[in-house]
């Protein structure tokens, strides 16, 4: 069954704390996101063995992902923030281009993919794209890029954004009580 796709514009989290999963930008670092990524990939790789396929691609309610759907979208954004972190360290200003995570979702069958592979897919898309923010030298972190729909950024607030994305999206994959 397909999800309602989430229309909101989330660059909010840059200026307040998120009143779902607490997660406050403001708070972290510039210096420890690439270590909160490498922390957060390895949650995942423990939700993705903890349990069997059948359960991790349950989806608690019609609405809302499964476990193993949210882990392969996080892996997917880890990719794309990566994709966006180098067109702006090398391009003067980018638009990213446009990004359907429904759709990609859809694409790429989430529900199907096997958590194993999930796992070290998501563990080495967050590696890379931490070893890359590890790199970036300080007036780095300044430089500009775009959303289509004119969200701006610096490579600092998108780090911060995307940071938000799997911290989220882990307190969403966590049984409800």
């Amino acid at each position: 069954m397909p999800i309602v796709p989430d229309a909101k514009d989330w660059t909010w989290v840059l200026q307040q704390r998120c009143p779902e999963c607490g997660f406050d930008a403001r708070a972290v670092s510039r210096a420890d996101i690439a270590d909160l990524i490498r922390v957060n990939a390895e949650s995942w790789r423990q939700i993705l063995a903890a349990g069997p396929r059948s359960l991790l691609g349950r989806r608690p309610d019609a609405a809302t992902w499964s476990p193993l759907e949210y882990a392969c979208h996080v892996r997917d954004v880890f990719v794309l923030f990566d994709i966006r972190l180098q067109l702006m360290l090398d391009t003067q200003d980018p638009l990213y281009p446009n990004w359907d995570q429904d759709a990609t979702a859809v694409e790429q069958d989430y529900p199907g993919q096997d958590p194993a592979t999930v796992a070290v897919e998501l563990v080495d898309a967050a590696d890379r794209l931490a070893d890359h923010l590890d790199t970036v030298p300080d007036p780095g972190w300044l430089r500009p890029g775009r959303r289509s729909d004119g969200a701006s950024f610096t490579v600092e607030s998108l780090a911060r954004y995307l940071l938000h994305d799997p911290v989220h999206h882990l307190h969403d994959a966590q049984p409800r009580r």
